[in-house]
């Protein structure tokens, strides 16, 4: 079976300010709606400086109450995307979006669900809200923690919906520039005796520790990690933004990403195809076909380094490789020989791998 076009075109249909330094981004899809789930992602391809770079991006509506896409992007110092995106995109440009991916969706269940964000981390928390006050019972409380006042994000929004589901949604605000950064004791405090709520937590990296760290239990705990991985080497000319989006959807702290291979070269060579581009290496042992393709001086596409948004889809065309994580492709995918080559190791000694 031929894999579709990963990437589509969209129109950005309107752009709403959100804090002084995040939007959102209102789309619609050239090829119809996208189906996703409260809680996904997909993934951007932006051009910057004649360079394609991937970020990948949580959408703030929600299926069951927004019948527009709309997607909220919050600017990081010195991040080439998300400044690009708020500098230069205005209604009626055209962006290159993927479907969606990811697993920190709501579970079946009628127990409490406790949201804690830190700073954007809010995004797809208030996706998550929305669906589960529209379409469960749900007890719905949030803990978000914000810069200062000026740096909150959907705050008009998360009123509207406290009015709007009086005795069913709360949202507790902690600003930084009021009362430091948020402890364990504040977390703590917030959930009192919901400890066997559904937690969901987003933000960055130390706000995210200090939040599963502090959980006292024993409800389950989804974690969805935007920030940055640890550091892979990336030729310096490459021009490839490491920003992806680090994301799980087990009900479990999650877990880090195996690191780059640090094994001798064993017998056999790893063939990388890309943009009228065929490099061969000699294979290492655990190094993913991503690390090889970088090793060989390419810039292939990547964005999670998670296995879930499938930005670094291949074909491998000869050879064979087993895959650390999958929670993007079908099975009827994997038979076609398709991998997610930031997962994928040889299982051959040699192995030729096609971008194209």
């Amino acid at each position: 079976m031929a894999r579709p076009s990963f990437f589509q075109r969209a129109t950005v249909t309107r752009i709403v300010k959100e804090s002084v330094d995040a939007r959102t981004f209102v789309l619609a899809p050239h090829d119809g709606p996208i189906t996703y789930r409260a809680g996904q992602f997909c993934t951007f391809r932006v051009p910057v400086d004649g360079t394609a770079l991937f970020r990948s991006y949580s959408m703030s509506s929600a299926p069951e109450t927004d019948t527009e896409l709309m997607t909220t992007v919050k600017r990081v110092p010195g991040g080439k995307v998300s400044n690009w995106m708020l500098d230069n995109l205005t209604e009626g440009d055209e962006v290159q979006m993927s479907g969606a991916a990811g697993r920190f969706c709501l579970r079946e269940t009628d127990v409490p669900l406790l949201g804690y964000s830190g700073g954007s981390g809010i995004t797809p928390i208030l996706s998550l809200t929305k669906c589960a006050l529209a379409t469960t019972g749900r007890q719905v409380r949030l803990l978000c923690a914000d810069r200062d006042a000026d740096s909150m994000i959907f705050e008009t929004v998360l009123a509207e919906l406290v009015r709007e589901y009086p005795g069913r949604l709360e949202v507790v605000r902690h600003l930084d520039a009021d009362g430091g950064f948020l402890d364990a004791a504040a977390v703590r405090a917030f959930v009192g005796p919901d400890g066997g709520a559904d937690h969901y937590v987003c933000g960055p990296e130390a706000f995210m520790e200090m939040v599963e760290l502090a959980l006292p239990g024993p409800g389950l705990v989804y974690s969805e990690r935007f920030g940055a991985p640890a550091p892979v080497p990336v030729p310096e000319d490459s021009g490839q933004e490491h920003a992806g989006k680090m994301e799980s959807g087990t009900p479990v702290a999650t877990e880090g990403t195996a690191g780059a291979a640090t094994a001798s070269s064993t017998p056999g060579t790893v063939t990388i195809l890309l943009n009228r581009k065929k490099k061969t290496v000699p294979r290492k042992d655990g190094e993913t076909l991503l690390e090889s393709a970088r090793r060989a001086g390419l810039t292939p596409p990547f964005s999670c380094e998670q296995g879930n948004c499938a930005t670094c889809i291949a074909k491998v065309t000869e050879g064979s490789a087993s895959l650390r994580q999958n929670n993007a492709l079908t099975d009827d995918e994997l038979d076609d020989g398709y991998v997610l080559t930031c997962q994928a190791v040889p299982e051959t000694e040699s192995i030729t791998v096609d971008y194209e």
